[in-house]
């Protein structure tokens, strides 16, 4: 007798509106764009490398454009963290990440780091890993039921984004393109993941006790972070003489900031990117900030010491300006990272730096 197979339905999806820009006229980063479809042209890796690394010069943010993902594929992904997040704690908490043991997949709930005395964070995360069997695990069903979607979307970003711009960053130091493909391969273990974030709008009283700062100045853990048009006003880069900076939600774009492990790996030459969260102007202050990111990080076993480059030896990157981060891995920085991010008795506004393993350190700005 035939076997009658019931194929499960996938729920609709509510379409999802991005919310209007603010009508502030804010201080804005003046950031490069790089059009990722110059990139298969004739020259045309040469000439974005050559616009990166001046990018990289100035303040190490920049835009990409022509991505290959249509805003509606971008919208259904910000549906889905909607969707997730309108879950109740109780479910959500079921898929918690190990955070005190260094894991970030799963979900974080808001209001377990202080960062302000008597002041809990606001923020609700949830990280899916990439979709290889040593990363799977139990995910809501919410993200079951859109699993080949999501998973066709963080292919992309992985295949045809974030491969194209570590091969502009080989170029940029003149070493093989393939250089930090291979320490970046999507089938090997890894803390890549695809995120979805809400920071919870706060009251005015609370956001005068925060003197407006949500998250204060850090810089990111892994090679390159990747944050999809984001209209509430809140993200702020720190340029290199101080000040901070409205990052501006352009349309069609992708805002992308280097992070830590490509300044371990080239010694301080590609700064890993310093920025913060703030409230965001009046017009937005009754907005959740609803955030679609994907973190790219080297494989866990990659080593954090520096490469050997021309363009580091013509710039003076090549005498170890910091030997603390040598022979610490990719995954133990993450791991390290992570748990220090948790820790309890430390309140965030009160701290400036912590020793995060083997003598590293992190520093935080106001």
């Amino acid at each position: 007798m035939a076997v009658v197979q019931t194929l499960r339905a996938v729920p609709a999806l509510p379409i999802y509106h991005q919310v209007p820009e603010t009508k502030y006229e804010l201080d804005w980063a003046d950031l490069a764009t790089l059009d990722l479809s110059v990139f298969d042209t004739p020259g045309g890796k040469q000439k974005l490398a050559k616009q990166l690394f001046d990018a990289i010069d100035k303040i190490g943010f920049f835009y990409i454009t022509n991505f290959g993902l249509s805003q509606e594929a971008v919208d259904r992904q910000f549906a889905i963290g909607k969707e997730l997040f309108e879950l109740s704690t109780e479910e959500k908490l079921k898929y918690r990440a190990d955070l005190e043991n260094g894991g970030y997949n799963g979900y974080k709930p808001r209001g377990i780091r202080e960062i302000r005395p008597g002041i809990q964070d606001n923020t609700e995360i949830y990280n899916i890993p990439k979709f290889i069997k040593a990363l799977d695990r139990p995910h809501p069903e919410i993200i079951n039921a859109h699993r080949d979607e999501i998973e066709g979307f963080a292919r992309h970003i992985s295949d045809k984004v974030v491969g194209k711009l570590l091969v502009l960053l080989a170029i940029v130091l003149e070493l093989p393109e393939d250089f930090f493909l291979e320490k970046h391969r999507y089938d090997e273990k890894s803390d890549c993941h695809l995120r979805y974030m809400k920071y919870h709008h706060r009251t005015p009283e609370q956001n005068q006790a925060l003197e407006n700062i949500w998250v204060k100045g850090h810089t990111d853990f892994g090679s390159l972070t990747l944050l999809f048009r984001q209209p509430v006003a809140a993200l702020q880069v720190r340029t290199p003489d101080g000040q901070w900076k409205h990052v501006k939600p352009h349309p069609g774009s992708i805002t992308v900031n280097l992070a830590d492990s490509l300044e371990f790996l080239t010694n301080g030459f590609l700064k890993s990117s310093i920025h913060r969260v703030i409230a965001p102007p009046d017009d937005q202050a009754h907005i959740d900030r609803l955030g679609v990111l994907y973190f790219v990080r080297p494989e866990d076993s990659v080593e954090l010491r520096p490469v050997q480059s021309a363009v580091l030896e013509k710039l003076g990157y090549t005498n170890s300006q910091d030997e603390s981060s040598v022979g610490i891995t990719a995954g133990e920085w993450v791991k390290a990272r992570v748990a220090k991010g948790v820790g309890k008795g430390k309140v965030r506004s009160e701290t400036n730096e912590e020793t995060i393993i083997g003598g590293k350190a992190a520093k935080y700005y106001d």
